[in-house]
């Protein structure tokens, strides 16, 4: 008799077991695909990242910057921000001074930091699809021949173009072009 209820007890304990065990393998591939980089957009990381640079760039030549200041004066989160610039930091786009008078610099020269190099660095590879790019290129696993894709062909030429743009555009280019945006608005004259 105590086999017995020994028996129904262990089945019903599978019985609950295989049940969860279902709930969970179904809950699992019900689960939302992790979101992926709109690549036709920048993240807020390099977005904050490229006005960090335009203002470490227009800063006195070896001066360095506090991160309270930048983070003040561009909107930044500050500790969003300290993550950025560390991250510049380690692939050589910035460097940091230590102590009373320290913060951060420029490494290399604005004219030299190109928006494309940032924003590999950060979002990394540009490319819309796998096997256009140039840093991490894969063949797509669905696609039979690369040279007569429809998808690859057309979003080629866009990658093309906007690549140009970004590893032509400095952040010193970046500098300029908002002095001139400023100087081609008109100039406001008041009299009484």
């Amino acid at each position: 008799m105590q086999r017995a209820g020994a028996k129904a007890i262990r089945s019903r304990v599978r019985g609950e077991f295989d049940r969860q065990r279902l709930a969970d393998n179904t809950a699992k591939a019900c689960r939302p695909l992790p979101a992926r980089r709109d690549p036709s957009m920048i993240t807020m990381k390099t977005k904050y990242a490229l006005k960090a640079l335009s203002r470490l760039a227009v800063a006195p030549k070896g001066q360095p910057l506090l991160i309270a200041d930048i983070a003040e004066q561009e909107g930044i989160p500050k500790k969003f921000l300290e993550l950025i610039l560390s991250e510049l930091k380690q692939h050589g786009i910035l460097t940091s001074r230590k102590g009373r008078g320290g913060g951060y610099l420029m490494a290399r020269a604005p004219e030299e930091v190109t928006v494309a190099s940032v924003l590999r660095v950060l979002d990394g590879p540009i490319a819309p699809v796998p096997c256009l790019s140039r840093t991490a290129y894969q063949r797509c696993s669905e696609c039979a021949n690369e040279a007569t894709c429809s998808v690859r062909l057309v979003l080629r030429e866009a990658h093309e173009a906007s690549v140009k743009v970004l590893e032509n555009t400095t952040i010193a280019d970046m500098i300029n072009r908002v002095g001139q945006e400023r100087g081609a608005l008109p100039a406001l004259r008041y009299s009484i």
